[in-house]
């Protein structure tokens, strides 16, 4: 084959690889000079970069990278290694020629000629958005788990502690309780007598605090207007904001009801309130909003579909950063100084909603303030209040009963069983549920049962169901700190909440035997 054969089957080869690189659509494969302008181009790169090989060719590759990547030198970095190092290769943000961005996966190649001097470039880039996409949300949907694991494993952990501590508190208070009656010529002592007893109500508010976030206090859901329970509430909260702070309330002409307990759900807003304060040290604004909602499946809040009600507070104050808004509604954490916060206050709005059916939604930026929403399930139009405001109050005294009283801890057996002593009853005693069945079934002269519920082996419930099986005339009590328990217990035990007073003990003990007392 002569010279003009070679260079004529050449320049067919040359023109089937040209061929083939125009019709490769899924890549953009073109040629760049030393000076980083762009030589060629083909069908693939204008697909996905919008360029057609004239409005190109001749111009510089950089423009195909972000403004930030421009000054940071990046198109000029990804030709250096490429040139030293033999290949570059990246993923990250290109720009297309409307202005959109993509993610791209990028090699480029040096080109030498025979004699081994570098004359340019090949680039390759592939368009990797779809699956930068799907990584991105892959990865949040297994952080959004991660963070739900975490934080239910930190709710039992919270619940099993304040369990622990309503049954120290209980000991503590109704020790304390009993004793203040001993030392009635003594003003001193009563008055350190009163201390204690306050710091022991303080503790026992912190629990409820606990349990809130652990989702297992008890909770009594009534029908909420949220405009009348804020303005039922604005002197509280302009005294627990101060002077620096200006308050105001935005709400709709009309706004839908919402199932709420009461009290929690000031105690929430009075928190979330507080909360804005501490943020804005120099003074601020504070905004209370609510915003109907209607909520549909599989929502970026994770609530089940239906109607909400979103009951915000918006600060312009010192914002959160990403960190810190990840952990803000963690137990015990908190950004203000030592002595100055539990980091209780969030987490137990956060269990508020939860066990109410809603969410509490944190929003924040550094210097751009914090909007805490707490989403609420709303009411039914027809739905009427679940409990009559008619309704007598239960007597606080009955007679002299034998009360079987059952608790794995013995302190609070002790205690108990003094407060009941000390009302005139007589007590037989149980450390466990099998121990309380024996005595139930050999004395059938017991009036009344009280229990606690969480024992090992046989809960509160469990011991009720049997022994009320065999003789279900006597009233039980179940005194514990949690608010869900088993759907057994609702329609046949009395409820009583730990820690409690003498007066609460004697008026569950009064309601419960009301029908047989004589």
């Amino acid at each position: 084959m002569d010279h003009g054969q070679r260079l004529a089957a050449s320049r067919t080869e040359e023109g089937r690889y040209r061929l083939l690189v125009d019709a490769i659509r899924d890549y953009a494969i073109y040629m760049i000079d030393l000076d980083g302008r762009v030589v060629n181009w083909n069908a693939g790169a204008q697909r996905f970069k919008g360029y057609a090989a004239h409005e190109i060719v001749g111009q510089n590759f950089a423009r195909f990278y972000r403004d930030q990547d421009r000054k940071d030198g990046l198109p000029q970095r990804a030709l250096r290694i490429a040139a030293t190092e033999g290949k570059f290769e990246a993923e990250g943000w290109r720009v297309r020629k409307d202005g959109s961005t993509f993610w791209a996966h990028v090699v480029i190649d040096p080109i030498h000629d025979e004699t081994g001097e570098l004359i340019g470039f090949a680039k390759i880039t592939r368009d990797l958005t779809e699956r930068e996409q799907t990584r991105r949300e892959l990865e949040k949907t297994r952080e959004a788990l991660f963070q739900s694991q975490k934080m239910d494993a930190i709710g039992q952990l919270t619940g099993g502690v304040a369990h622990d501590f309503n049954n120290l508190l209980m000991a503590t208070l109704s020790s304390l309780e009993l004793l203040r009656r001993r030392l009635k010529d003594d003003p001193q002592g009563l008055r350190l007598l009163d201390n204690a007893v306050e710091g022991a109500r303080r503790g026992a508010t912190l629990t409820q605090r606990m349990l809130a976030f652990a989702r297992r206090q008890d909770l009594e859901p009534v029908r909420v207007e949220i405009p009348a329970l804020v303005r039922g509430m604005t002197d509280l909260i302009k005294r627990a904001l101060g002077p620096s702070i200006r308050i105001e309330t935005r709400f709709p002409l009309t706004l839908d009801a919402i199932i709420a307990d009461v009290n929690q759900l000031e105690m929430a807003l009075l928190n979330l309130v507080v909360n804005a304060r501490d943020a804005m040290t120099e003074g601020g604004s504070i905004a209370i909003t609510a915003q109907e909602h209607s909520v549909r499946k599989d929502n970026s809040h994770s609530l089940d579909s239906g109607d909400y009600v979103a009951l915000c507070v918006v600060d312009d104050g010192a914002g959160m950063d990403a960190d810190t808004l990840s952990r803000a509604m963690e137990p015990f954490f908190t950004t203000k100084g030592v002595g100055k916060g539990t980091g209780l206050g969030l987490s137990m709005v956060h269990g508020l909603a939860q066990q109410l059916g809603g969410r509490l939604v944190l929003e924040s930026e550094p210097g751009r303030g914090t909007t805490a929403a707490l989403w609420l399930p709303a009411a039914e139009p027809t739905e009427s209040e679940s409990r009559s405001p008619e309704e007598p109050e239960a007597p606080r005294h009955t007679r002299p009963l034998i009360v079987l009283a059952v608790d794995d801890d013995s302190l609070v057996l002790m205690n108990t069983v003094a407060l009941l002593e000390d009302l005139g009853h007589t007590v037989l005693e149980a450390q466990s549920g099998t121990e309380a069945l024996d005595i139930f079934r050999r004395e059938p002269a017991i009036d009344l049962v009280i229990t606690d519920q969480a024992m090992p082996q046989m809960t509160g419930v469990q011991f009720a169901e049997i022994a009320q099986a065999e003789r279900p005339a006597v009233p039980f009590i179940l005194a514990t700190g949690y608010g869900e328990l088993p759907q057994a217990a609702n329609g046949v035990l009395h409820k009583l909440g730990k820690p409690f007073r003498q007066e609460d003990l004697a008026r569950a003990v009064a309601a419960a035997v009301a029908p047989n007392a004589s």
